[in-house]
């Protein structure tokens, strides 16, 4: 039993600091997933509180990860690890049955799971959760109780801290299809593959064949084998961006933006209701110079006709602004403005507006 208590320990321990980890260091994307659930049970007032609860959800399922990989404090944080579990499991039951929300984000961007999987997954690791709150009182550690509770209000003040470190900066970590280095405008056209499945009558044997090359016009054969199924392999599956960028008329000018192959200054807002105007003011001089330099700088938001308006008004910004999916643009930069340098649709940097750079120091560096 104390062989099956330490894997039960170590393996919960390992998937609540993955999960808290990932989360943690990208609390945006965590904060818009809450966002959607309190907005699916009416309650978007709420969204408000999302931000601090993200911070301490994503401390405590980190630490509750931390104390049992170490073996510190079990027996209390065990008695929150238990009731954690089974609100996460009831959470994605309906998620899997209603499709509530269409990603829960248990493991942020850093791993991707359908609403099913999540909930059998949560299934499969209450399996292990239940006999850690069974026996709480026979995990004994070698250090002293006051020792325990120090690490652990330690690693909850640097967990906190880190996190919210990301937030008021950039991810320390970007899981994001759109993280420096990557190229954005490319798409591979791979040729898809389709495979068909048949099973022979007699025996129950089961053959996989790469279409068209099974023996379709074997009369004999097609007497012995039914068809059962067929799968595509698509390897390019999930490389197409998904980004749209239109003027304020509806015309498309997504591959003159991201195939432009000078220096491209992107200024993300997918919200200019509640972007920082300030950080629109302290861009101005970087945007004065960048154009007068022959570069394009362009603002991209979701923002309708009248905020844009509105905005301009009230800002005085004299940038060319575009539209796109405000979903989308958070997945660009975790940042409302935040700022994206391309070049031949290749990420070459970007910057939160609390680490906005002067444009000498950008054309230093990549001129």
């Amino acid at each position: 039993m104390k062989i099956f208590r330490t894997i039960c320990r170590i393996l919960i321990g390992i998937v609540f600091v993955f999960s808290g980890f990932v989360k943690g260091i990208d609390p945006m994307g965590t904060v818009f997933r809450m966002e959607d659930y309190f907005v699916a049970f009416g309650i978007p007032w709420a969204s408000h509180f999302a931000l601090p609860l993200t911070i301490i959800l994503c401390m405590l399922e980190f630490v509750i990860g931390f104390s049992l990989l170490f073996n510190l404090w079990i027996k209390r944080l065990s008695m929150i690890l238990l009731p954690l579990m089974i609100f996460f499991t009831v959470l994605t039951f309906f998620d899997a049955a209603f499709n509530i929300v269409p990603d829960c984000g248990c493991f942020g961007d850093a791993l991707k799971l359908t609403n099913l999987e999540t909930f059998l997954k949560n299934i499969v690791l209450m399996v292990f959760v239940i006999p850690i709150f069974m026996q709480r009182k026979k995990f004994k550690s070698l250090l002293p109780g006051w020792v325990q509770v120090f690490l652990v209000f330690l690693v909850c003040v640097l967990f906190a801290g880190t996190s919210i470190y990301s937030y008021r900066h950039l991810p320390l970590i970007d899981f994001m299809a759109w993280k420096v280095g990557n190229q954005v405008n490319k798409v591979n056209t791979t040729t898809v593959k389709f495979y068909v499945t048949y099973k022979n009558k007699k025996t129950g044997e089961e053959m996989e064949y790469l279409t068209p090359n099974y023996p379709w016009n074997d009369s004999v054969w097609m007497s012995e084998w039914v068809f059962k199924s067929q799968r595509a392999d698509d390897p390019n599956r999930g490389q197409a961006t998904s980004l749209r960028i239109e003027d304020e008329r509806g015309v498309d000018n997504t591959a003159l933006v991201l195939d432009n192959p000078n220096l491209q200054f992107l200024l993300i807002a997918y919200d200019l209701s509640s972007t920082d105007a300030k950080a629109f003011n302290r861009i101005l001089p970087f945007y004065k110079k960048a154009v007068t330099n022959g570069y394009s700088f362009i603002c991209v938001t979701n923002s309708v006709s009248s905020e844009l308006k509105k905005f301009r008004i009230a800002n005085g910004t004299a940038f060319d602004y575009y539209l796109a999916d405000d979903v989308v643009l958070k997945t660009m930069v975790r940042s409302n403005p935040g700022l994206i340098l391309l070049k031949g649709g290749k990420v070459l940097a970007k910057w939160h507006y609390n680490d906005f750079p002067s444009y000498e120091e950008v054309s230093r560096k990549f001129n």
